[in-house]
């Protein structure tokens, strides 16, 4: 009866964490964003990153801070007020920029992996993007960050 309750104890303060851990994908919302070793402005700074509309996933939060995850597996707590929902992605492989949603359509330019990609619009598998000096349509496969 005793590993019983132990158990239901356990689950139970685990399922209450899951439930706080929503998973999802959000944007820096400014140029220079500090990332903190936890949840408040009495934490150090963990590093800087300086890159508008980079996107992160969101593992945890706390209050007004969420404890996220980038591409390069770096992890750490960002205040709320750095955050946006999503509007980029980034790309894990090389892919070819189109002046319109389809493979037979003008490929516009070749884009590196780790290229930074705002997105305007998605429709089926595809999204209209900005970066740089590009716009045009890109495949959404293989990419990292939320297209929703």
């Amino acid at each position: 009866m005793k590993k019983i309750a132990i158990w239901f104890l356990y689950l139970s303060i685990f399922g209450v964490q899951l439930l706080n851990a929503e998973e999802k994908f959000l944007s820096l919302k400014k140029n220079t964003t500090n990332v903190r070793y936890g949840p408040g402005l009495d934490y150090p700074i963990k590093y800087i990153y300086r890159k508008i509309n980079l996107p992160v996933k969101q593992i945890d939060k706390k209050e007004n801070w969420r404890r996220i995850i980038f591409l390069d597996n770096n992890s750490g707590w960002i205040h709320s007020s750095q955050l946006k929902p999503s509007n980029s992605i980034i790309t894990v492989e090389e892919k070819f920029l189109f002046k319109k949603p389809s493979n037979f359509s003008e490929p516009l330019a070749k884009l590196e992996k780790g290229r930074l990609l705002v997105i305007k619009k998605c429709e089926d598998n595809w999204c209209n993007i900005t970066t740089d000096d590009y716009k045009g349509w890109v495949k959404i496969k293989n990419v990292w960050g939320s297209t929703k």
